[in-house]
């Protein structure tokens, strides 16, 4: 339940939202140039934008084109900030929810 109200309560704030929006820009751009350049599906240049941008790299897919591995570079080195920004801020605004709940659970019980 409490994720849910944080979830809310971060959609809420502009700048979270402005956020998002970044985020799922870089998403998108990813894809679509990783669709026309590698020539891949548009599930598979998405998965890849998603894998790469959060590090996970499993690996299963790579870039064959010239023009998609010099994207990649670009890519990470945009990307990869603004994604860790995104779950650093996602993960600071929860703390921040459980602590004032705690302090108010806390103060009631006093």
């Amino acid at each position: 339940m409490i994720l849910f109200s944080t979830l809310k309560s971060f959609l809420k704030d502009k700048e979270y939202r402005d956020l998002i929006g970044t985020v799922i820009a870089i998403l998108i751009i990813g894809t679509v140039v990783y669709h026309y350049l590698e020539g891949w599906t548009w599930l598979d240049a998405f998965y890849f934008s998603f894998i790469t941008l959060t590090t996970i790299g499993f690996g299963d897919f790579a870039p064959s084109t010239d023009a998609g591995k010099v994207f990649t570079i670009f890519y990470i080195v945009l990307g990869v900030g603004v994604i860790l920004a995104f779950i650093n801020t996602l993960y600071l605004h929860y703390s921040d929810v459980i602590r004032s709940k705690t302090k108010k659970a806390t103060n009631q019980k006093q």
